[in-house]
C-alpha cells in the first residue's frame, strides 16, 4: 500500500463509515493524501444516497420530543424497512430531528415545499426594507431573490444547520445514514407545538395588584 498504512485505512474508515475495500480504493485514488480521500468518498457516498432517494420508504417512526413541559414535537421519519426503523442510528435521527425542530423552528420540510404565498410576503418584506435602507430600484428585485434563496437555510429543515454540529447540514446527514443503513431516508412531517400560542393572555396590572393587597384601593 504505496502511500499510506493499514492505519491510515482505519482511521478513514472509522471517520467516514465506509468499508475497508472502499477505504483503500480512496487512498490508492489519491496517493495516500487522507483529507483528499475523504474527500472522495464523500462525492462517491453522495452520489449514491442520492440514487436511492429515488425508492419508496413507507417504513419508519413517529418520534416526538417535549421541552420542559412548554414546547412539543411531533415527527414522522420515513425508510423502506421495519428492520431499520428497529435501529439505534434511525431512531437516534428521529429524536435529533424532534430536537432540532424545537429549537430552531423550520416552516417546511425542504425548499421545494416552500409555497408561493410564503415567498411572495417574505419577498414584500425584504423589498420594504431595501428600499427604506435607500437601495436603488433597479437592484432590489436582485438582492431580494438571493434573499429568498438563502432563506431556505432558515425555514427548511433539512437546509438548516444540525444543532448538534453546525458544519454539516440535516440534509447531509440523511445522505450519511442513507449511505450507512442502505436505504432511503427521509424526513415526512413534522408539528411543532407551543404551550400558549394563539391564546390572549390576561394582561396583568402590577401597581393595582399591589395596591389591593396593601389595602390601598
Amino acid at each position: 500500500m504505496s502511500g499510506f498504512t493499514s492505519e491510515d485505512v482505519k482511521r478513514l474508515r472509522e471517520q467516514t463509515g465506509a468499508g475497508m475495500m472502499s477505504c483503500k480504493e480512496a487512498l490508492v485514488q489519491c496517493t495516500g493524501n487522507f483529507e483528499k480521500a475523504v474527500d472522495y468518498l464523500r462525492k462517491k457516498g453522495l452520489a449514491a444516497a442520492e440514487k436511492k432517494q429515488g425508492r419508496i420508504a413507507a417504513e419508519g417512526l413517529v418520534g416526538s420530543y417535549i421541552h420542559n413541559g412548554k414546547i412539543g414535537v411531533m415527527i414522522e421519519v420515513n425508510c423502506e424497512t421495519d428492520f431499520v426503523a428497529k435501529s439505534s442510528d434511525f431512531q437516534n435521527f428521529v429524536k435529533d430531528m424532534a430536537m432540532q425542530v424545537a429549537a430552531t423552528s423550520p416552516k417546511f420540510v425542504k425548499a421545494e415545499d416552500m409555497d408561493e404565498e410564503f415567498k411572495r410576503k417574505e419577498a414584500e418584506i425584504y423589498a420594504a426594507q431595501l428600499k427604506n435602507e435607500g437601495k436603488p430600484e433597479h437592484m432590489i428585485a436582485k438582492i431580494v431573490e438571493g434573499k429568498i434563496k438563502k432563506m431556505a437555510a432558515e425555514v427548511c429543515l433539512i437546509e438548516q444547520p444540525f444543532i448538534k454540529n453546525t458544519d454539516v447540514t440535516v440534509k447531509d446527514l440523511i445522505n450519511e445514514l442513507t449511505l450507512k443503513l442502505g436505504e432511503k431516508i427521509q424526513v415526512r412531517r413534522f408539528t411543532k407545538f407551543v404551550l400558549g400560542e394563539g391564546i390572549e393572555k390576561r394582561q396583568e396590572n402590577f401597581a393595582n395588584e399591589i395596591a389591593k393587597m396593601t389595602g390601598q384601593q
